[in-house]
């Protein structure tokens, strides 16, 4: 919940020069407030990068009161959806029920979607991690058809290294990656589902995180904020 209209604008026109100087084949998706997704579909037109919305309700319209629809955001020309993320779970009480019905609704109008587990400190204290992971999961695609697998992808976001400063080392990113790689092997039959590792990642250690086998990229959370911290995160990802 950052950045107001103006703000947008000035975000992108100080990022989007600083990716002429970036030689990288990830692809980059910003997903901004419903408030300023058209702002950034239109500062980003003809550049090398997508917009997205950090949620979606998955009824086209009705009494909804507060929610925000695929069409709308079709409306708009946003191309992703954020699904998932642990903060809908924490604050907002959402459920893989929801974001199963929310996925299948956003890959039905053509989104493609980003869908984000992870396990809580507690629940990795107690050992439970990769069951609590591995049940997101399939309760979470059961919508998705093989058909569609191309548009999705996975941001696996250790809860309890959000916002805290504190980060999984690149083994414990690694070896619950590759456990994800392992159960979406087993649901879809495919290893090139994207993951992408989403816990404080910063300029300083986003080159050891995706050096890692299986970690194919990045969710990045308050270091995007900053248009030159974003930009060093894309140059230094590996």
């Amino acid at each position: 919940m950052n950045k107001t209209i103006k703000e947008t604008e000035e975000f992108f026109s100080s990022f989007l020069p600083l990716l002429k100087d970036i030689n990288t084949e990830y692809e980059i998706v910003i997903f901004p407030p419903f408030t300023a997704l058209k702002t950034a579909v239109e500062f980003t037109s003809g550049a090398d990068v997508k917009i997205g919305a950090q949620n979606m309700f998955y009824e086209e319209k009705g009494a909804f009161t507060g929610e925000i629809s695929p069409l709308m955001l079709k409306d708009i020309g946003v191309e992703y959806i954020l699904i998932g993320h642990s903060e809908r779970r924490k604050y907002f009480g959402e459920t893989e029920e929801l974001f199963s019905l929310k996925i299948e609704s956003g890959l039905k109008h053509g989104f493609k979607a980003m869908y984000c587990v992870g396990e809580t400190l507690r629940e990795r204290e107690e050992g439970v991690h990769k069951e609590v992971v591995e049940r997101q999961l399939v309760e979470g695609l059961k919508s998705v058809e093989r058909k569609n697998i191309d548009a999705i992808s996975i941001a696996y976001e250790p809860v309890w290294a959000i916002g805290t400063g504190r980060t999984a080392t690149p083994e414990q990113a690694e070896e619950m990656h590759a456990f994800i790689k392992e159960i979406l092997r087993k649901l879809f039959g495919t290893d090139n589902i994207p993951v992408l590792y989403g816990g404080s990642v910063k300029p300083h250690n986003v080159a050891e995180l995706t050096e890692e086998p299986h970690i194919d990229g990045a969710l990045v959370g308050g270091a995007s904020l900053s248009p030159a911290d974003f930009a060093e995160i894309i140059k230094n990802s590996r």
